[in-house]
């Protein structure tokens, strides 16, 4: 196993202190960042004035902190081109990891090994609010990504993050570096709370963990920057009850204050050591340091605190187990979710089902089709917020209409619901690139509608990776190479197939997938169908016995298809109801049009019930 993650199972692990108040401490001139026209640019010292950096990494390593960043927190070729050094960004990653690198092993041993983590920032852009293009961003933090890899780092650090749309350009850029070299170290992702309790687009914590916690590229989540300790007690009580993987810590010296144009930090050093025991040896946190404002007398007492715990720490699980022992000391629930820019929503709820609007769907809604056509895009944020008001949990999105680039139609309704819609996304469209562009525009954490077999593995070698590199969940429809499955039994196969695949083959998750046990019309009069509904509730039973992880989604109103409109919410609602009872997670619905069975009068619950169960009587007719 990785050294660094093997030191985290056993020990609180100890971060540095503040780069930038530790720079501006030495009193550097412009010569020094080598000119005015690089003043402030604290990455270009790594060229200018290696030492003064040196000086940093030499000061918190001194008094034992067992991890140092890397002097690239603006490394990115975004922010670096303010000072006209977009193009030495490799380089200037490369040096500040190798400089960081050589002191570690200065200061290493091998009772305490010391650890280089890459700074990777936010940049100074927002995609969400459309600053830059995830394409773009994810190209510059990949540039970021191989200079400090190649450099020699350690640990890479995602932090100070304000946009989950620009973290998931970097765990993209990650992703995809990991996946072209065949390398893997550790990632760690750190939010940054606002004052407002907030991420500065909204996010709650909630969400922020939804929209991380899939990556299995990460193994540490945390929070950094913004306020102290005291604010962001709650949200890291939070993270340690809710998060599977290992938590991270790293505020500021207290709120900032403005004295004479400079942000001044008051929280002392003891203040900082009383909350950071409160947050290691109560709430569980795994990794403590500090953040602005933080100098190597903030630090000291950290290191004084994870000494304190490290060597008072008893082993609670035996070898053999597979938690690590830092988290066998965490009681924490992690509930399967997803989410949209700001809150999180669970896969299950109580009562079931999780409702999944259908209206703003091409396809299957009138209006939003003719909506879709006029461009009218501020009417069709509207339907989406009309479903949020009549109960939906989750948005069914489809653009899909012959004659249209269905890219540039899914971007546009993307980007506009990324930040006008509170729920989250289900994206539905049978085109990749259509996925993928849905993807680079949703913040939160996303369901895909869909995967099947009807061509072998074909669709899902081309969705499962994007899954995989955008962290989403993914419907899968029980078809295969002969077509719709019919029968329970057939279902239910079609399903473990899929299953197996994407567990084994593809590194999903059963609580990744979501199984469509599909439903066919009722209405038509045909005889091949007359026990379908009946199958279609079976197999979510079958489903749900063999993979109780896993869950099971309908587009409940198919059932009553070519039926007049009356009688279609009541056969739904009914058809809904029983396949509640068998196990149904979620429904593809329009949420006002579904009944309580108690306002539906018995004769009609009755009918509707033969219907489904194909219990029908008929009297014999005499000719």
């Amino acid at each position: 196993m990785n050294l660094f993650l093997t030191q985290l199972q056993s020990k609180i692990l100890v971060f540095d202190g503040a780069m930038g108040v530790s720079l501006q401490n030495q009193n550097l001139s412009a010569d020094d960042f080598g000119g005015k026209e690089y003043e402030g640019c604290n990455e270009y010292l790594l060229v200018s004035k290696p030492s003064a950096v040196e000086k940093v990494h030499e000061g918190f390593l001194s008094i034992g902190c067992d991890v140092i960043e890397t002097d690239t927190f603006g490394g990115a070729s975004i922010v670096l081109a303010e000072y006209n050094l977009q193009e030495r960004a490799y380089e200037l990653n490369f040096k500040s990891a190798q400089l960081a690198k050589r002191m570690a092993n200065d200061f290493s041993t091998k009772e305490k090994p010391r650890f280089v983590a890459g700074s990777i920032g936010p940049t100074t852009k927002l995609p969400s609010l459309g600053h830059i293009t995830f394409r773009e961003m994810q190209q510059s933090f990949y540039e970021q990504t191989a200079g400090l890899i190649e450099g020699g780092v350690d640990v890479l650090c995602v932090e100070t993050c304000q946009d989950i749309l620009q973290t998931k350009s970097a765990l993209a850029a990650i992703y995809d570096y990991f996946l072209e070299k065949k390398i893997r170290i550790p990632v760690i992702v750190s939010v940054t709370i606002e004052t407002m309790g907030t991420m500065l687009m909204g996010t709650e914590i909630s969400a922020a963990l939804t929209a991380i916690e899939p990556y299995d590229i990460v193994d540490v989540i945390g929070m950094n920057c913004a306020t102290g300790p005291k604010e962001m007690e709650e949200n890291v009580r939070y993270l340690c009850q809710n998060s599977p993987k290992h938590i991270f810590v790293m505020p500021n010296a207290g709120l900032p204050e403005n004295v004479d144009g400079k942000a001044c930090y008051h929280l002392s050093p003891d203040e900082l050591e009383h909350w950071m025991k409160h947050f290691v040896n109560d709430l569980g946190v795994n990794i403590i340091g500090g953040c602005c404002g933080t100098t190597p007398e903030h630090i000291s007492k950290l290191v004084k605190v994870a000494e304190e715990f490290n060597n008072s720490y008893e082993l609670r699980v035996t070898s053999s187990e597979t938690r690590n022992q830092k988290l066998a000391t965490r009681k924490f629930s992690y509930t399967p979710s997803c989410s949209s820019t700001y809150s999180s929503q669970t896969l299950r709820v109580e009562p079931a089902p999780l409702l999944v609007g259908e209206r703003c769907n091409a396809n299957g809604s009138k209006k939003f089709r003719e909506l879709l056509l006029e461009e009218n895009y501020d009417a069709m944020v509207q339907m989406a917020k009309e479903q949020v008001q009549e109960g939906a949990h989750v948005l069914d999105v489809c653009v899909a209409y012959v004659g249209r680039d269905e890219v540039r139609d899914m971007r546009e309704v993307m980007k506009r619901f990324n930040t006008q819609v509170t729920i989250p996304m289900m994206i539905d469209s049978t085109e990749t690139n259509v996925i993928e562009e849905a993807l680079q525009h949703c913040a939160g954490r996303a369901i895909i509608n869909s995967i099947n077999l009807e061509d072998g593995e074909e669709r899902m070698a081309h969705v499962l990776p994007l899954c995989k590199k955008y962290g989403a969940a993914v419907v899968a429809l029980t078809i295969d190479e002969k077509g719709m499955a019919k029968s329970a039994q057939s279902k239910f196969e079609i399903a473990k197939r899929i299953r197996d695949l994407a567990v084994d083959k593809y590194g999903m998750r059963d609580e990744d997938l979501i199984f469509d046990t599909l439903t066919f019309t009722l209405g038509s009069g045909d005889e091949e169908f007359r026990k379908s509904a009946m199958a279609t509730i079976d197999a979510i039973r079958l489903i749900k016995q063999a993979y109780p992880k896993c869950y099971t989604s309908l587009g409940v109103s198919n059932v009553s298809f070519g039926l007049n409109a009356h009688l279609r919410h009541v056969l739904n609602s009914v058809f809904l109801h029983y396949a509640i009872e068998a196990g149904l997670d979620m429904a593809i619905v329009h949420a006002s049009k579904i009944m309580p069975l108690y306002k539906i009068e018995e004769k009609g619950r009755e009918l509707c019930k033969e219907l489904i169960f194909d219990e029908r009587q008929y009297e014999e007719v005499v000719a």
